[in-house]
């Protein structure tokens, strides 16, 4: 498919989300008796289109010199860059309950790989003259959401001293990174309409920080209910958001509520799993199903976009 040879970066928020959705039923099995082949599924599904949408960026990097380059220099793209590596790790957690040799060595590899290419963007960044217009919350993909998914796959996987380490470099770029981002978007002139749903992502590292805590200590503790405030807070932003999202037309950027709604249900089920709330299985298949609609709902605009040629960007 030639047009498969125009994939950029941001496309594999598609398989990041998937991930997440994934982690979501696996978790509902658990908790509510869900059938355990639908996350199966949805982990197969998302390597699947991960491993499609790699070819695709591969191929675009090899057709075009230079490419990756202006990528990696791209003050907009450049970040999305990172979730080739994460979504990586993503998938070894998934396989780590079938094959866990071979997921050590996919999470291993994927977070030598997330934290250096952070550092090396971080540096890109120092030494770029970034314009802070074009500041957007895909900046806390690489460091943020790189750091503390990657605290939480080394807790998985039975390595907690090293998540302990990612855990650090989540939180402190975290707070340093986020609180750029909030002064960009309090102050500065908005996003332009093909980054309105990247605000989706506001609402994804309070979730991430607390699933990675979860995992580092388990149950309740001083610390996940900071977490846990600070998520409700963006959640509520995100209500206040949704005309404008309504506005928004749709492109392959609205993949990023996928994720980001993902890691919301994702930390409320843990939530769930630590308290006696009468009904709390039938609260947690509320909250997977209309997660499930969400992101049926995009991949179908995204189909049907792919359908009439309008959701690769032009040559």
């Amino acid at each position: 498919m030639r047009a498969l040879r125009r994939t950029p970066p941001n496309f594999f928020a598609a398989p990041f989300g998937l991930t997440g959705l994934a982690g979501c039923w696996q978790v509902l099995a658990t908790l509510a008796g869900a059938p355990r082949v639908i996350a199966d599924v949805l982990w197969l599904l998302a390597a699947v289109v991960w491993v499609v949408m790699l070819a695709g960026y591969t191929a675009r990097a090899l057709t075009t010199p230079g490419r990756l380059g202006m990528d990696l220099r791209d003050a907009v793209l450049s970040p999305f860059v990172s979730l080739i590596p994460i979504v990586a790790l993503q998938l070894g957690v998934g396989l780590y309950p079938y094959l866990p040799q071979a997921a050590r060595i996919i999470v291993y590899g994927a977070i030598v790989v997330i934290i250096g290419f952070g550092g090396w963007l971080t540096g890109q960044w120092i030494v770029g003259d970034l314009d802070q217009d074009k500041l957007h919350p895909g900046y806390l993909l690489p460091t943020v959401a790189g750091g503390l998914l990657a605290s939480t796959a080394a807790s998985v996987v039975g390595q907690p001293t090293l998540g302990r380490f990612c855990f650090g470099i989540g939180i402190v770029c975290w707070l340093m990174i986020g609180s750029l981002l909030l002064q960009r978007l309090f102050f500065r002139p908005s996003l332009p309409p093909a980054l309105i749903p990247t605000l989706a992502i506001e609402a994804a590292p309070g979730p991430v920080a607390g699933l990675a805590w979860f995992a580092l200590t388990p149950g309740p503790s001083i610390v996940a209910y900071v977490l846990a405030g600070y998520a409700t807070l963006m959640v509520l932003v995100q209500f206040r958001l949704i005309p404008v999202y309504a506005r928004t037309p749709f492109s392959p950027t609205f993949w990023a509520f996928s994720f980001s709604y993902a890691a919301v249900v994702l930390v409320a089920l843990r939530w769930l799993q630590y308290t006696a709330l009468p009904g709390r299985a039938a609260l947690a298949w509320v909250l997977v199903l209309a997660l499930t609609g969400l992101i049926a709902a995009i991949a179908i605009r995204s189909v049907r976009a792919l359908a009439q040629g309008k959701y690769f960007p032009p040559p």
